[in-house]
């Protein structure tokens, strides 16, 4: 594919602060400067400070230029989608109000929780109110923009791509997330090596994959960082660390996000106070990314000037590879049709992928190491029981995935894991396909 103005349909663009990060990254590059950018969202007035928003910054960024996009706002989706090269996906169903029921609902049987939207009671509800966006979605691309590709930002990312390509049938599909990239830069800085000279290859699941290889002008700088945890007792302290010491491979999430996919930690006082560990810690980042967004839409109804940053986001990147055929390396979650070899086919994983006018190309990467495949198998089996649940309109399927998650599972006997389901359901209800709100008790 080569394009000298592709259009870029930003779905669920009312995350304001998300989107301006990727436009001030795509509008970096000369070639996409005249892109043109259609901007979707149901809220009204969130659509409008996008577009206000998108406007500012293509007047900052590419007016010097001499070549400026075209940025339209559409309140129907199909009208943003028409004709559409690359479709990007950013949408939360539900916002605050479903984020903070995620929370309370498992906090009142003592289920605990640091972010809940990728496995967990919080993880299984935001994929099944989002699997009715992503179905409509994915009906929509394949009639009005069939050769788009789709870059899904939404999480539970691995149990959305497992959906929409089961679901839809879309094949130009990929989840997209920053974690492989910081955890590397936070990496060379505490090793005190500069980013761009790290090589280092990842693999694994998102939000649990592993960094299999690390390295600085050839020299493996794992034995560096095993020296500077092992004198430094605050370091130890880290989730992520400790996972590290003794599974032998840096994990690429944080601590917060870490300590939901597993059963040791979030169920014991000792373990929370040992790894400082945040329960509730989302809630309090969703607060702020409301309140930036308030910041945002009021500066511009005084027409005060925005701080306008890059972001480092891979969607960029893809599309400006895929546009102009220069090759790169992004992390991208695809399903796994013979990547990882002991990790099951029919799931979704994070692997390198190549990027050029050819499209985005995973790469092949044989076996895991076996403790990391045991964890993430465990993690795909739970996924795989959510998606399940959508496809086969089969309600105990969610609760069955409940049972499977080592964090509720260490939390609850079975009978309070339904009963949790249960209302789970009733809170979630009108966000969810009809087949999936009945109550089953225990």
């Amino acid at each position: 594919m080569t394009l000298t103005t592709p259009k870029i349909a930003f779905i669920g663009a009312g995350s304001v602060v998300f989107t301006q990060g990727l436009l001030a990254d795509l509008f970096a590059f000369p070639e996409l400067k005249g892109a043109h950018i259609a901007l979707h969202d149901i809220d009204a007035e969130r659509l409008a400070t996008a577009h206000g928003a998108a406007r500012h910054i293509a007047e900052r960024l590419t007016e010097p230029s001499g070549t400026t996009p075209r940025i339209t706002a559409h309140a129907e989706r199909r009208a943003a989608l028409e004709g559409a090269d690359f479709v990007i996906n950013i949408v939360q169903v539900g916002m605050r109000e479903s984020t903070r029921t995620d929370f309370a609902v498992p906090a009142a049987y003592g289920v605990r929780q640091t972010i809940a939207d990728t496995l967990g009671v919080g993880g299984i509800f935001r994929a099944l109110r989002t699997f009715p966006l992503l179905k409509s979605l994915g009906e929509d691309i394949a009639e009005v923009c069939p050769d788009a590709w789709l870059l899904n930002y939404t999480n539970p990312m691995a149990m959305n791509v497992q959906y929409l390509t089961r679901a839809t049938g879309l094949t130009r599909v990929v989840g997209l997330c920053h974690s492989v990239y910081w955890t590397i830069r936070d990496l060379a800085d505490l090793l005190n090596v500069p980013h761009e000279e790290v090589t280092y290859r990842a693999a694994g699941v998102n939000h649990q994959a592993w960094v299999l290889r690390l390295e600085h002008q050839g020299s493996d700088l794992y034995p560096r960082l095993d020296a500077l945890v092992a004198e430094n007792p605050e370091l130890r302290r880290r989730v992520r660390v400790d996972m590290y010491r003794r599974l032998g491979y840096y994990p690429t999430e944080t601590s917060e996000h870490s300590s939901e996919y597993v059963p040791w930690y979030l169920h014991h006082d000792s373990e929370i106070e040992r790894l400082r560990l945040p329960v509730g810690a989302y809630l309090g980042i969703v607060d702020e990314n409301i309140a930036e967004y308030e910041r945002t839409r009021d500066a511009l109804a005084a027409g005060a000037p925005l701080t306008v940053e890059g972001t480092m986001e891979y969607a960029p990147q893809i599309i400006h590879s895929i546009t102009t055929g220069t090759p790169r390396t992004v992390y991208g979650n695809v399903p796994n049709h013979g990547l990882i070899d002991n990790l099951p086919a029919t799931g979704t994983v994070e692997v390198p992928c190549l990027v050029d006018a050819l499209g985005v190309q995973p790469t092949r990467i044989g076996s895991l190491p076996a403790q990391c495949a045991a964890l993430n198998r465990g993690y795909l089996s739970m996924n795989e029981l959510v998606v399940r649940a959508a496809l086969e309109d089969d309600p105990r399927s969610i609760r069955q995935a409940a049972m499977a998650d080592p964090a509720t599972a260490a939390a609850l006997p079975v009978e309070r894991i339904w009963d949790l389901c249960d209302d789970m359901v009733r809170a979630h209800a009108d966000l969810l396909q009809p087949s999936l709100r009945t109550t089953l008790g225990h």
